[in-house]
């Protein structure tokens, strides 16, 4: 089969590589599709290391049609369309995948754009509602609202009847956002944010904060917080070290959390994915959530996908298609 593989000097190259097979408990997916993440660029400069026993091609999420099934796998037939969640080996023609961290394809959605949700819902429904519990009629600030899991997210906390906060850069953008279901949109580039949350609640400040800024938002987050609040940090964007301060945290009586979803054990995946079929996979069905995807671009053009991705200039996903 054909994948992109990294080279010595952290280029993108599409080669020939030998077919995966799949193995007990595994399903071998045709790609159709990959989605891209920012995972994706930190490994592909050495900075995210795929976790032990995984594909060291890049690559987080696809979509395709099963073209084997291993040992013991039941609930999967040949043909059958599905999406999935990796901790690598997506940006190739076939890959290989625990079958508890497949998905099926809901009917109406398109193949392609299918692997557009896999990380991006388990990473934003297991953050907002698993880690921070939001709850209908809090309020929830979602940074980064016009990326891959930012608009998921927002998608998601509105449809659990939160009261949604976001940030984006530019009036462009920020539009949009509102357009997925933002009732505040602000406009980081020229917005202090922690003001802003503070006018758009009455002072009260965001019951969850979903974070990707990591090192560099967190004193704008903990001012942000409400009584009570819960920080979840998803992304370090703006660096992994900073300062925090504490007293303010504890006089919020508020919590910091942080997590990644790569490296977490398959039963932890597959609990979560089983958690994203029964309460998220519904709402593709009645509209309340869908893809939303900037660019797709061919497999060979992975270089440039990265590109446009690291541009900041992308609103959704960009696809890879075989």
């Amino acid at each position: 089969m054909r994948a992109i593989t990294v080279t010595d000097d952290s280029a993108l190259e599409l080669t020939d590589v030998t077919d995966p097979r799949p193995g007990p408990g595994e399903v071998l997916l045709k790609v159709a599709a990959a989605g891209l993440n920012r995972a994706d660029i930190l490994q592909r400069a050495g900075h995210y290391p795929p976790p032990p026993g995984a594909s060291d091609i890049l690559g987080l999420e696809v979509s395709g049609t099963v073209a084997a099934v291993g040992e013991g796998v039941t609930g999967w037939k040949l043909g059958e369309q599905a999406c999935a969640l990796l901790a690598g080996g997506g940006y190739a023609e076939l890959v290989a995948v625990p079958a508890g961290q497949l998905l099926p394809v809901p009917a109406g959605l398109d193949l392609v754009d299918a692997a557009a949700l896999p990380e991006a819902a388990c990473t934003a429904w297991s953050n907002l509602v698993g880690v921070a519990g939001l709850r209908a009629g809090e309020t929830v600030l979602i940074h980064g609202g016009s990326g891959g899991v930012g608009s998921v997210a927002i998608q998601l906390a509105s449809a659990v009847g939160a009261r949604v906060l976001t940030t984006a850069g530019g009036p462009e953008r920020t539009a949009r956002c509102r357009e997925l279901g933002a009732d505040v949109a602000i406009d980081h580039r020229s917005e202090d944010v922690a003001a802003a949350v503070q006018e758009a609640t009455d002072g009260r400040g965001a019951d969850v904060i979903l974070d990707v800024l990591g090192a560099g938002g967190l004193d704008q987050n903990v001012r942000s917080l409400a009584t009570g609040g819960r920080l979840v940090v998803i992304g370090t964007q703006k660096g992994r070290k900073g300062e925090i301060d504490l007293g303010r945290l504890m006089t919020r009586r508020a919590s910091l959390h942080a997590t990644t979803l790569r490296a977490r054990p398959l039963e932890e995946k597959a609990a979560i994915v089983a958690d994203v079929r029964e309460r998220v996979w519904p709402m593709l069905d009645d509209g309340r959530l869908r893809p939303v995807v900037a660019d797709r671009l061919p497999l060979a053009e992975a270089a440039r996908a990265h590109e446009l991705l690291d541009s900041g200039n992308v609103f959704g996903k960009v696809l890879l298609v075989p």
